[in-house]
């Protein structure tokens, strides 16, 4: 029996099909005539664009219009509740992509309170500990300190409460049930909290005092809190938030869904070389055969091997490289093993960085947070 696919802001399971979440949530696809338009404005196109993995949208051309009269943000944010994993640094990575090209501010919501009010089995004071942790992670991915302004829903609740009863009274219980499956169970907060998620796509218009466009890069699980804002912001005088939408970096298991939360089955930004090593060589789906012998004569199928999908979404930018490593595979040129290995080495190398960078994140944490 064929598993149901279901994907909410929470929950992502089954198989997702990309084409009907874009009916499904009203997206647009992203096609040549946009990519075009973007390049035009960044002068190259990152090459999760040119592969489709930020695959649609919602008025990118209005945003792309809107940057051409300087009059354009960028916004997304973090659930801190556990630690930072490839699945998360995939998006933004991209994000702090289109800051450089752009030259942008970049306003990153933390949603310590939604993960407070979701995690049953999680203190308050575990969830502070891990967003220090989070942001840590969040600076070294290298975002620029003049240009990102970090927004703590709990530490500046002064500046986005009045902001988001705003919001708030434009929303009424069935319009989150219907767009989140919440029940008479639901506790209040998270309720409400939809109101909070929507403050920082208008946020910089109050503390300018102009009416400026926000663009929200985001995996498409989250649209659905962004659906509501595009309702609600117009009628509090503001223009509806632009978005892109990624794919799901897929589970090393290879199974259907997402990158999994479980620390061990997922590639941390924190993890050793040895650790990279042990998950990739124990977990990482492969798409070859059972044996060498038979693997060297049909090949392999890139297109199922976690490996290779790992490259192609985030750690081998050079697309001829890639192409290579696609032909070799599954012509049986190379082997399941050495593309793991291959895999490994560029995981490490890119981590290497990162956590070099994470170390002199401590210094910086209050250059990021925003002070009004």
């Amino acid at each position: 029996m064929k598993k149901e696919s279901k994907v909410t802001p929470w929950e992502v399971s089954g198989k997702v099909d990309y084409q009907r979440l874009i009916k499904e949530f009203g997206l647009s696809k992203i096609d040549e005539k946009l990519l075009k338009k973007i390049e035009k404005c960044t002068g190259e196109l990152h090459f999760m664009l040119r592969r489709g993995l930020f695959f649609a949208h919602r008025d990118l051309d209005f945003a792309l219009e809107q940057y051409e009269k300087k009059n354009l943000f960028l916004y997304t944010g973090c659930g801190p509740s556990g630690p930072i994993h490839i699945g998360h640094a995939f998006i933004w990575e991209f994000v702090r992509w289109l800051q450089e090209k752009f030259d942008l501010d970049l306003w990153f919501q933390f949603t310590d309170d939604e993960k407070f009010l979701l995690n049953k089995d999680k203190s308050y004071k575990e969830i502070q500990e891990w967003m220090y942790e989070n942001m840590l992670d969040i600076i070294a991915i290298g975002f620029n300190p003049k240009k990102t302004h970090f927004l703590i829903d709990t530490k500046h609740a002064g500046l986005m409460y009045p902001e988001a009863i705003k919001v708030a009274k434009k929303i009424n219980f069935s319009m989150v049930k219907s767009s989140f499956g919440f029940t008479n169970q639901t506790n209040l907060g998270m309720i409400f909290f939809t109101s909070v998620q929507a403050v920082p796509a208008f946020l910089p218009c109050v503390i300018k005092k102009k009416k400026l466009a926000c663009l929200i890069p985001h995996a498409v699980d989250q649209d659905p809190h962004f659906r509501l804002t595009r309702d609600i912001l117009p009628k509090l005088g503001y223009y509806k938030p632009s978005s892109i939408q990624a794919l799901f970096l897929p589970p090393l298991t290879g199974s259907e869904g997402k990158m999994s939360s479980s620390k061990d089955m997922n590639l941390l930004m924190t993890d050793s070389p040895k650790e990279i090593e042990r998950k990739i060589k124990k977990y990482a789906f492969s798409g070859g055969q059972k044996t060498i012998e038979e693997h060297r004569k049909k090949g392999g199928n890139p297109d199922i091997d976690v490996s290779y999908q790992y490259l192609k979404m985030f750690f081998e930018p050079d697309d001829d490289k890639l192409k290579q490593i696609y032909e070799d595979y599954k012509s049986g040129k190379i082997t399941t093993s050495e593309l793991k290995d291959y895999l490994i080495k560029k995981i490490n190398a890119y981590l290497k960085k990162h956590q070099e960078r994470r170390k002199e994140a401590k210094k910086l944490i209050d250059k990021f947070i925003f002070s009004e």
